[in-house]
């Protein structure tokens, strides 16, 4: 049910004529979307394998509008081949063009779409801080970005001031797409339109300003802010764009990309301010999708990069060191390049960024976990890593092995049979899926039990 308040909100906002349209879209059927994750597939790969038809979005490459359909089952969404996620929350990160090698900063990422998006367009070159305040959710953010086969960041479970007290202004770009009110959700889920009220518009806009407070002391100099939110009040969008400009004249907004530019409608100007029409507001009847709002801001060239406090990593033994060596040279075809660390009883391969000494849920990729002696390899390594393994299992859509193995069963595996026993990647039509350990030409299964297919 969506509110009357809103709506009457809503007709203050927009000429008539577009409200109309705007009003009547409201009660069409939300639409969903799907990315491919180019990390581990290609569309061309990628779409034969979906059990639907897709169309590809107009303003960003390798994504596709998608039917409402159940895809948790699907091979290709355990391999981590796609993730289903609203056309305008992937129009988000797209408004930024983010480029290879950039160290970038997202403020509030669960449950992982658009980190998984900046991961993917920043490459290993580039290094993510992917923060989640809530713990729950965080969960959920990294399982995702295990899912996903990111190898490029650290995950943090901190509040924004804790981060910009930490790294002071040391990102090209930081992301802060912000609790909010929820208004570009009422297609999609009937609570958001139970739970709205102007009193948690007024609530969500003062939220908002204190993470943007903080998010601005993260951004480097001549670095970017991209500022979001699925609302459309003027509180928590223009109104707090506003608010950052005036406290911070070293920002500026500047142009999103052409193309979500040409999907989107201009920011709606306040107090004479012409230069709030920069902002985009992705409507659901110009662009099918639900609401999103982008602000992309710039700040001045003046100035150095702070530099982050003290590294809070622990570092390994020599022995310990000497353990992951032996696991890297039995099942890699080459030595990752990056730091070791361990964080409680697990090893991580951690990006080339100061991380800090508490809050961090993942500082990297997680190879496994130290029992005794030796090293249990986790879902994550095989993941992120599957594609380098010497002991590779290949497997096609057509091959009865994958489900089986989905459901967590022991697998023939002939061709691993004249190999030696050890540690072996599963991977489904060339992305990785999951590992096992190959013994006498069987696998035996080591897909996470919270992961498998119930049938």
């Amino acid at each position: 049910m969506i509110p009357e308040a809103f709506l009457a909100r809503m007709r203050g906002l927009l000429p008539q004529t577009e409200y109309e349209a705007f009003s009547a879209a409201l009660e069409q059927p939300a639409v969903r979307a799907l990315r491919a994750n180019t990390r581990k597939a290609t569309a061309e790969n990628l779409i034969p394998l979906l059990p639907f038809s897709v169309t590809p979005l107009p303003f960003v490459a390798n994504a596709y509008y998608a039917p409402e359909e159940k895809v948790g089952g699907l091979a290709a969404h355990h391999a981590g081949m796609f993730y289903m996620q609203d056309p305008g929350a992937i129009s988000t990160v797209a408004a930024a063009a983010p480029r290879e090698g950039l160290r970038v900063l997202d403020l509030c990422a669960a449950p992982g779409g658009k980190s998984t998006q900046l991961a993917a367009a920043i490459g290993e070159a580039g290094v993510l801080v992917s923060n989640e305040y809530v713990p729950a959710r965080c969960r959920i953010l990294q399982g995702n970005m295990e899912r996903m086969g990111v190898c490029n960041t650290v995950i943090t479970n901190l509040d924004t001031r804790v981060l910009a007290d930490f790294y002071g202004a040391y990102f090209d770009l930081v992301v802060a797409d912000a609790p909010c009110s929820g208004e570009g959700m009422f297609r999609k889920y009937e609570v958001a339109g139970e739970e709205w009220s102007e009193e948690n518009v007024r609530a969500s806009a003062a939220r908002q300003r204190e993470i943007l407070e903080n998010a601005v002391r993260c951004v480097a100099p001549g670095g970017r802010l991209l500022y979001s939110t699925c609302t459309f009040s003027l509180e928590e969008n223009e109104e707090n764009v506003l608010f950052l400009l005036d406290r911070h004249p070293d920002f500026q907004l500047i142009p999103v990309s052409p193309a979500i530019a040409a999907a989107t409608a201009d920011g709606i100007p306040l107090s004479g301010r012409e230069e709030l029409r920069l902002c985009r507001r992705f409507y659901p009847h110009r662009s099918p999708g639900e609401g999103q709002f982008v602000a992309l801001l710039k700040r001045a060239a003046t100035g150095v990069p702070a530099s982050p406090k003290k590294d809070g990593l622990t570092l390994l033994t020599k022995a310990e060191t000497d353990t992951v060596t032996a696991l890297f040279a039995e099942t890699l075809e080459k030595m990752p390049q990056k730091r070791l660390a361990k964080l409680r009883d697990s090893i991580y391969l951690v990006p080339d960024i100061p991380v800090p000494g508490s809050g961090v849920f993942a500082p990297g990729v997680c190879v496994g976990t130290l029992l005794k002696g030796r090293i249990e390899p986790h879902h994550q390594f095989y993941s992120a890593y599957g594609a380098s393994f010497k002991r590779k299992l290949l497997l096609s859509a057509s091959d009865e092995r994958v489900n089986r193995y989905l459901r967590g069963e022991e697998i023939d595996a002939p061709e691993l049979s004249d190999e030696k026993n050890g540690y072996a990647c599963v991977l489904f039509e060339g992305a990785p899926l999951g590992g096992g350990k190959a013994v006498c030409g069987r696998l035996k299964n080591h897909y996470p039990k919270g992961l498998r297919n119930r049938s």
